[in-house]
């Protein structure tokens, strides 16, 4: 089975899906739609059988489109929204997102709020209950800096599935070293790494060998057991937005990482989320 577990989907409906920021001086938005009806055309060309939808920075705190559209295929998506780290009610949010409208968990950007521990505030402590209450899988797009925020929450709640986007954004030119902070974060059994967003970590062309290895450390600290992939936008969205085709995605992992073993391929194209999300 293939699953992708990273990609954005968006309507331009302002009345009913509403555009606009998720964070602090954000203003680049959409002058099209990317919807999860191009996407499905896309996962059917290509063989991808699920795929988790992850709300936009640019289209407001309200997941509709992403519930909408698990709602319209929920044999083939996925929903992750976003949740305010700075709304007093989020744990409210949290309950509503998933308990009436499907969602399976959130995507939360502490690489938004430079300089501030925004997932580890007392006023937050609530939400994290409700997640955990919930059970829902939680993605954390952050860098070095912030690692220690995901070593607390990855603590306190042993039984909550956490996920690293982007591989937490390797520097090629910071070297290994500065990297520690993330690799450190596999002892903890909870948290997993997405195999994400490589090429542009990258100063080459495919197949991106000077991350390499960093790609290998990371596999050797969490195994493939603890790995998914992801890729990005749908169909043409991929292009301009100056990320790879879907096509060239599922050619890095199948022949662009030639240290990869057959049985890790496997893995983290499909068969570590299932698990996590208890796919069929």
């Amino acid at each position: 089975m293939i699953v992708d577990t990273h990609v954005h989907v968006w309507e331009v409906d302002p009345s009913k899906y509403p555009i606009g920021p998720t964070a602090p001086g954000w203003n680049s938005y959409p002058d099209e739609p990317g919807t999860a009806d191009e996407l499905l055309a896309e996962m059917n060309a290509h063989g991808v059988d699920w795929t988790v939808l992850v709300q936009t920075s640019w289209s407001t705190w309200d997941n509709g489109y992403i519930a909408d559209s698990v709602a319209r295929f929920p044999d083939r998506f996925i929903g992750h929204g976003l949740i305010d780290p700075q709304d007093p009610n989020n744990a409210e949010r949290v309950r509503y997102w998933i308990t009436e409208r499907g969602l399976a968990g959130f995507r939360f950007h502490p690489l938004y709020y430079p300089g501030a521990d925004i997932l580890l505030t007392r006023q937050n402590e609530p939400m994290w209950e409700a997640i955990a209450e919930l059970d829902a899988v939680i993605q954390l797009h952050l860098q070095v800096e912030h690692a220690h925020q995901a070593a607390v929450i990855a603590q306190r709640y042993p039984d909550m599935t956490l996920i690293l986007d982007h591989m937490g954004y390797p520097q090629i030119e910071a070297g290994e070293a500065a990297f520690q902070p993330i690799i450190d974060l596999a002892r903890y059994d909870n948290v997993y790494l997405k195999l994400s967003d490589v090429a542009h970590r990258s100063k080459q062309d495919f197949p991106y060998t000077d991350v390499h290895p960093f790609i290998h450390t990371l596999l050797k600290a969490f195994s493939a057991r603890r790995m998914v992939w992801g890729t990005g936008f749908p169909g043409h969205h991929r292009q301009k937005h100056h990320w790879p085709s879907l096509e060239q995605e599922l050619r890095l992992i199948r022949e662009g990482l030639p240290f990869l073993t057959d049985d890790e391929r496997e893995r983290i194209l499909g068969g570590t989320a299932v698990e996590i999300w208890g796919l069929r």
